[in-house]
């Protein structure tokens, strides 16, 4: 049984473009996913999302996003120590230090990629969720997922994965 571990993209898009109201049975089955713990992310992508509600909220009211984040908080736990030890892994490859942006390595901010990554990896049946794309010679996600031998599909993958069909 595949363990679906999501970087923020996927899930800006779920909430961004599925609304509830709209889409009741995919909520229904991704809510069922996320109670039978095959739905999981990191701390990390929390920090992202909500810093990304925190530029919205000045602007508006609070961001349904955040908000789930915040009602989901088991979701995105600390990474283990042997997660750490996959992270460290995967930036000992000049290469793949990449996955942190230059403004973010500068101005500092949270950095989810490689945690996402070293999360699956140490799941049992662990599959990263992303929205970034194959890119020859690039540092994104699915690029360093095949390095470390981890499976990754982008939101449609994942929906095909569970035989979802609207």
């Amino acid at each position: 049984m595949t363990i679906f571990v999501f970087d923020s993209g996927p899930l800006i898009d779920l909430f961004r473009h599925y609304y509830r109201a709209r889409f009741p049975t995919l909520w229904r089955r991704f809510d069922r996913l996320v109670e039978d713990g095959r739905v999981t992310s990191t701390r990390e992508v929390r920090n992202e999302l909500r810093g990304r509600a925190s530029l919205r909220e000045r602007r508006r009211k609070a961001d349904r996003l955040a908000e789930w984040c915040d009602e989901h908080a088991s979701l995105f736990p600390k990474p283990s120590v042997e997660e750490l030890a996959v992270v460290r892994e995967i930036l000992e490859v000049p290469h793949h230090r990449a996955l942190i942006s230059r403004q973010k390595s500068l101005h500092g901010g949270p950095v989810a990629d490689p945690f996402v990554i070293a999360r699956a990896k140490r799941i049992s049946s662990g599959c990263v969720v992303t929205t970034e794309r194959m890119q020859p010679n690039a540092a994104k996600i699915p690029n360093v997922c095949e390095v470390v031998e981890v499976e990754w599909v982008d939101l449609e993958g994942f929906m095909e994965k569970e035989q979802w069909v609207f």
